[in-house]
């Protein structure tokens, strides 16, 4: 009869559960070599030397590298911290103040932060800089930032659209 069998199944599945569960974990590579050494992982983001540079060219190769031009607003007294990357933890790159212009490349997907480009700011007394920074023109495919000004991440609460 099949029942015997049946009958000693519940008194063998405890057996099963009785191996070390981690002995799969160690046996698992950590990266494409397997035996290759675990990487030290941070603590927080802090730690991690992370950053995310500024995407031009995200509207196609007709329309200008950047697609808009914004005014920063309400920056208060130490100004609008500019990231390293799109978070909080980021490294601070430097403040903007109000009234100072950025054009506009990027944005997250939730649109929290956008990625820019600063304008120089003048010096008292000298007229608004005409630099461009490079990004008022087309650009031949979507590319990190690498021209003559400074780039980084700002609260996109903080940033009004003035052009673009």
């Amino acid at each position: 009869m099949r029942i015997v069998p049946l009958l000693l199944l519940p008194l063998l599945l405890p057996l099963g559960a009785c191996s070390k569960s981690n002995d799969v974990y160690e046996e698992l590579p950590n990266s494409s070599l397997a035996g290759a050494p675990r990487a030290e992982v941070p603590e927080t983001r802090m730690d991690a030397p992370v950053a995310r540079p500024v995407t031009i060219g995200e509207d196609g190769p007709r329309m200008d590298a950047c697609g808009g031009l914004g005014r920063v607003t309400r920056s208060g007294a130490s100004g609008l911290p500019v990231l390293a990357a799109p978070f909080n933890d980021a490294k601070t790159l430097g403040p903007l103040y109000d009234g100072q212009r950025v054009y506009i490349c990027a944005r997250t997907l939730d649109q929290k932060w956008l990625g820019v480009v600063v304008l120089p700011v003048p010096a008292t007394g000298e007229a608004p800089p005409t630099a461009d920074c490079g990004v008022a023109s087309p650009v031949e495919r979507k590319q990190p930032y690498v021209g003559p000004c400074a780039s980084g991440w700002v609260a996109s609460a903080y940033v009004q659209l003035i052009a673009g």
